[in-house]
């Protein structure tokens, strides 16, 4: 306990506090039509292809909404940003709630819905900014831990819907934004870890470097799976088992709780164990976890059991992952994160896609299952061969913060560019 309030005395709470409630509320709203898709599908009669297509959309449009997201708090600051943000979202509700009345207008409520799916890298900077890097990891995985907002959007978004209607939990949501909109402005401050006097190109170096790229491949197997999994969960216990709608909802509430929660374990561990330490056996569990998962589609409690495993698996990896970001970028962690978040994310719109067309075309669901599992592998291999270098350069054996400020911003410090002799 004492260690944990020096962890909070070395940072701003409030600011991380505030963070932690505009993700889960984002998390929330993100997830929606995931959440309520057992309603939506038998409203529109959609095909698996179609529930597929209708999951995927708002991971791909809050994917591509991350990094801009995150150029813009480099300018106007991280606060600002989520206040713009989460007006809009207000605004995108108010819109599912007036006007959805066909699939293709429910198409484009899923990419407004994409717009909180934006938040991700400016909340988690913004929260973790005021802390020391050796305390970075565990401030990310409390801030990430908002990905329980998931938990709660597919726990209370089908009995709303059951009770007023789907689409009126849309209006619920546009009501409900104000909360985490109210604290941001009341408790939370900007913090300073930003270099105010970089250039633009500096702000998106990270999109020209290999180590971001392996970065969000590995997320898109960490969060992708999250975030797409909890997305199409509800339809797949909803299909494959015959439980009720509102059953579906709670049964993939207890997996995406558990990956909510273990974030934040994830974070705290790999801060002492080392990031990619954690990361290893975290992409193992997921490959077998997920195969194991396809093949007991019979059994529904063994079903739930694997999910829950994997899902504490991924969450953890997501905390992992993100104790790495602001060691190898500690100067422009919100874009690194936001571009990061963008591209993993994409890897949750393959999920719900994957299902869809493995149950239409090839009868089943396990295909798709197992194509997850086998990217898993692949991300291990790429990982423990880039980890050689990143522990030689911008980290310690495993993954861990280096001990000498000096040593680990060395590697942020551009090269000069050559100049012609006269």
């Amino acid at each position: 306990m004492s260690s944990f309030k020096t962890f909070l005395h070395s940072g701003h709470a409030p600011t991380l506090f505030s963070a932690f409630l505009y993700f889960t509320f984002s998390c929330c709203i993100w997830v929606l039509n995931g959440a309520m898709a057992p309603f939506i599908g038998e409203t529109f009669d959609l095909s698996p292809a179609q529930k597929g297509l209708m999951l995927s959309v708002p991971i791909i449009a809050g994917a591509l909404m991350r990094f801009p997201l995150g150029i813009l708090s480099q300018y106007i600051g991280r606060k600002n940003a989520t206040l713009v943000e989460m007006g809009l979202i207000a605004v995108a509700m108010l819109f599912g709630f007036f006007f959805v009345k066909s699939f293709n207008e429910l198409l484009a409520m899923g990419v407004l819905l994409g717009i909180a799916g934006a938040s991700f890298g400016v909340a988690l900077s913004l929260g973790s900014g005021w802390f020391p890097p050796q305390h970075k990891g565990l401030a990310m995985g409390l801030v990430g831990a908002g990905n329980v907002g998931t938990a709660v959007s597919v726990l209370v978004a089908p009995p709303l819907a059951q009770w007023l209607g789907w689409q009126a939990v849309y209006g619920v949501a546009a009501g409900a934004i104000l909360v985490p909109m109210i604290v941001m402005i009341v408790f939370a401050k900007e913090p300073p870890d930003v270099d105010s006097h970089a250039s633009f190109r500096a702000h998106i170096a990270c999109l020209f470097e290999k180590d971001g790229w392996v970065f969000s491949l590995i997320y898109g197997v960490t969060f992708g799976g999250f975030i797409g999994l909890i997305t199409f969960l509800p339809s797949y216990y909803y299909d494959q088992f015959g439980v009720s709608k509102v059953q579906a909802g709670q049964l993939t509430m207890l997996a995406a709780f558990m990956g909510a929660a273990v974030r934040i374990v994830g974070g705290w561990i790999s801060d002492r164990w080392g990031g990619v330490n954690t990361l290893t056996v975290v992409l193992l569990v997921v490959a077998v976890g997920l195969v194991l998962v396809g093949v007991s589609s019979s059994s529904l409690a063994l079903t739930t059991l694997l999910l829950i495993a994997c899902f504490a698996a991924l969450g953890a990896g997501n905390g992992a992952l993100f104790q790495l970001v602001p060691l190898r970028w500690p100067t422009s962690t919100a874009v690194a994160g936001s571009m990061i978040g963008e591209i993993g994310a994409l890897g949750g719109g393959l999920v719900p896609n994957a299902m869809g067309l493995s149950k239409q075309y090839l009868g089943s669901y396990v295909w798709g299952f197992v194509f997850f599992g086998a990217l898993s592998l692949v991300m291990l291999g790429v990982m423990r061969v880039m980890q050689i270098r990143w522990t030689r350069t911008w980290a310690e054996k495993g993954g861990r913060a280096r001990t000498s400020p000096d040593a680990a911003e060395a590697k942020y410090v551009p090269p000069a560019r050559k100049t012609a002799r006269p």
